[in-house]
């Protein structure tokens, strides 16, 4: 088991292994210190596959639980069913002393968080990731939100978890195009500010997956010690993500997050080419990256299109917007743009 430390507001642990499930409860005791009653929130694709495992090992060191099971998709991650999950917790009698345990992908883990964090004003909460997107990425970091009719992850809160457990195994269940999710997240780490890292990457992912994994918490752990609430750099990790949450709306969802964030790098990148500011030689390089993990690299909207979604984006301050900007590999920078210029650069970059 590898472990790396998160030095946040609140400081916990992300722990890296392959035999973790079965030793969830006795981890999350090790660190929330006392028994008490635990609201699993999962979705129904993993409970069919994991949440007899995770209770079972919950209940065998004394903790009591309840379960709270929605549909998969990011079409549950609304307020509705926020709404529902904190009721589910005040009908079960949770008290500020208890906890939830997010046992799922990106959604599970955005919507669980956020009902802890606002259930009695804030609960503990434990992350147990089970897709590569949300272990190398949504899990870590303490941003939990679900989405509005106007964009994604506009009603949120910033709320760490107690614990982080990883077990790599769970991801042997994923299929491919779950795992090429998370594979552009990875990428986009080594584009960020680690050129070794991305070149590392041509072995392909799912070859080293307990490096890729430590490498990538370990880096996000490094900027949000520095810039916990988004103020400065943790804005680079929104590579790809303004015009790829655009893609995703535009798409009715059926452009999966980690797709449009691949995409939404793509054009990033042509459009710094474009502009000036980066070689053509390295959008050719993520490009040719991005393909190897199965992941796409173009869309059919227009630039009219994905520019009147982006504008309603979190990033929107006034009447700017921050984009984020490869100059090369491992080097990537923050662009505050008028809300005028930006159907403009989306055209450079499609």
């Amino acid at each position: 088991m590898r472990t790396v430390k998160v030095n946040a507001s609140t400081p916990y642990d992300i722990l890296i292994g392959n035999d973790l499930l079965d030793r969830c409860g006795s981890l999350c005791l090790d660190v929330i210190k006392k028994k008490c009653k635990v609201c699993i929130v999962t979705d129904d694709t993993v409970a069919a596959l994991y949440l007899d495992r995770a209770r079972a090992s919950m209940e065998a060191v004394g903790f009591e639980t309840i379960t709270y099971v929605f549909p998969h998709g990011e079409a549950s991650k609304n307020t509705t069913t926020l709404v529902e999950i904190v009721e589910f917790m005040a009908e079960n009698r949770m008290t500020r002393s208890d906890m939830l345990l997010a046992l799922g992908g990106g959604v599970v883990g955005d919507m669980g968080g956020f009902a802890a964090a606002t259930y009695m004003r804030g609960i503990k909460f434990v992350q147990m990731p089970t897709t590569l997107l949300s272990a190398v990425d949504s899990s870590v970091g303490g941003k939990t939100a679900v989405d509005l009719r106007a964009g994604k992850n506009l009603f949120g809160a910033f709320h760490q978890p107690s614990l982080v457990i990883c077990d790599y195994t769970t991801l042997d269940t994923l299929s491919p195009e779950i795992f090429a999710d998370g594979c552009a997240e990875v990428i986009k780490y080594g584009i960020i500010n680690d050129r070794a890292f991305f070149e590392s990457l041509a072995c392909g992912v799912k070859s080293q997956i307990e490096n890729v994994i430590a490498e990538c918490v370990s880096n996000k752990a490094r900027i949000v010690e520095e810039d916990e609430f988004e103020s400065g750099c943790r804005q680079l990790l929104n590579l790809g993500h303004t015009i790829g949450h655009a893609i995703e709306v535009c798409s009715g969802l059926t452009i999966s997050h980690g797709s449009a964030v691949a995409i939404g790098t793509v054009i990033a990148t042509r459009a710094a080419v474009n502009m000036g500011l980066c070689e053509k030689s390295e959008l050719d390089l993520i490009t040719e990256t991005l393909k190897r993990e199965k992941l796409p690299t173009s869309c059919d909207f227009t630039a009219d299109q994905l520019a009147s979604v982006a504008t309603a984006d979190k990033k929107r301050k006034g009447n700017d917007i921050t984009l984020v900007v490869p100059y090369a590999i491992g080097d990537t920078r923050l662009l505050k743009l008028p809300i005028d210029e930006l159907c403009d650069f989306i055209s450079k970059g499609l």
